[in-house]
């Protein structure tokens, strides 16, 4: 006998958590509902428009790496791809870090611009 516990509120304890059944699932359902579509979703959705966008790369294509190189597409194999940074300057870097793919004439519009002096 405990002379904190009551023998009567002891028992009628585990009786209590047995009740809840059906009901004690729906909030760590909603739970992973939750997570699924704020972020397990999305991350997947942009993932699979990264690849699609790195499967249609191609030579002439402007782009930008994860780094913020800008560069035109060069080469490319299933790796590595060679990018003009300037005139008769290139860099290879994985296929991967390809971040973005610019529009037409972006390189060469900022190719021309001549640096100003501060």
């Amino acid at each position: 006998m405990s002379f904190f516990i009551s023998d009567a509120l002891a028992q009628a304890a585990p009786a209590a958590s047995q009740q809840l059944g059906m009901e004690g699932m729906i909030f760590p359902l909603g739970i992973l509902v939750f997570f699924y579509f704020f972020f397990i979703r999305p991350q997947a959705k942009r993932g699979k428009e990264q690849k699609q966008m790195l499967n249609a790369l191609n030579k002439g294509a402007e782009v930008v790496t994860t780094g913020g190189i800008l560069g035109k597409v060069v080469e490319l194999d299933d790796n590595f791809v060679k990018l003009e940074v300037s005139e008769n300057t290139f860099l290879q870097v994985q296929r991967h870090q390809v971040a973005n793919m610019m529009p037409k004439g972006t390189y060469k519009a900022l190719s021309i611009k001549k640096p100003t002096k501060i």
